[in-house]
């Protein structure tokens, strides 16, 4: 009789650690019916010393039983869709202080930053002994790109066909502008291209390469030798 009295008194502060948590996926824009949800669909509670694992049940919500006290990190592992994170604090009452109760809090949290750094307050309501609150669905994940359909409005985009159509502008157009030009600036224009000079030579154009490696100078750059007066038949 003692003994099971003593087993009592020391299970009674165990069953008050732990706290029943159930997490529910509400319909929403982004997924409106949650049933069509794949059955891996999971959720963990994870913190430094624990970690807890929940399935999708058939009322699309999660349940977390015997969750200890703690500052846990609430994730939704989902192949189609992406929800947000939680911060999910669940700590112990206490009984002597007025107002305390509030034993599940709940904030939306954003990866990357620091653990204090809370978002948005989540509502947990408590019934019949379970903590229950909603997660939100962020969006459904795409794992493949669609292929563009053609688009003649695309070819206007080529740098490529940009240019060849100013191209055959200039080339198809510019015997136009030729015609209806005033007389006066058409006789100048064409008195411009007479007097134009032609285009410089290229002094490259009579460089000779192989005279050059073999070190001897080309014939046109050779000095004209003057012939003396006994050559040319001249004498004194």
């Amino acid at each position: 009789m003692h003994i099971s009295n003593l087993i009592t008194l020391f299970g009674l502060p165990l069953a008050l650690a732990v706290h029943h948590i159930r997490v529910s996926v509400p319909s929403s824009q982004q997924l409106q019916h949650p049933n069509t949800l794949l059955a891996s669909t999971h959720a963990t509670l994870t913190t430094l010393s624990n970690a807890y694992s929940a399935p999708l049940r058939s009322d699309n919500t999660f349940d977390f039983r015997n969750v200890s006290s703690g500052s846990y990190l609430l994730d939704v592992h989902c192949h189609t869709h992406t929800f947000a994170p939680l911060r999910v604090d669940v700590r112990d009452v206490t009984p002597d202080v007025v107002g305390d109760d509030q034993e599940v809090q709940v904030w939306g949290t954003f990866r990357g930053n620091e653990w204090s750094n809370k978002g948005e307050v989540v509502q947990a309501q408590r019934g019949d002994g379970i903590w229950t609150f909603d997660v939100k669905v962020q969006g459904g994940k795409d794992y493949f790109i669609e292929r563009q359909a053609f688009s003649p409005l695309g070819l206007l985009k080529n740098p490529m066909i940009l240019i060849a159509g100013f191209s055959m502008l200039i080339v198809f157009g510019m015997p136009y502008i030729m015609d209806n030009m005033d007389p006066e600036l058409k006789a100048e224009f064409e008195e411009r291209q007479k007097v134009q000079p032609s285009a410089a030579a290229n002094p490259l154009q009579n460089f000779d390469a192989a005279a050059w490696l073999a070190g001897s100078t080309s014939s046109s750059s050779k000095k004209t030798e003057v012939p003396s007066n006994a050559d040319r038949g001249i004498t004194r």
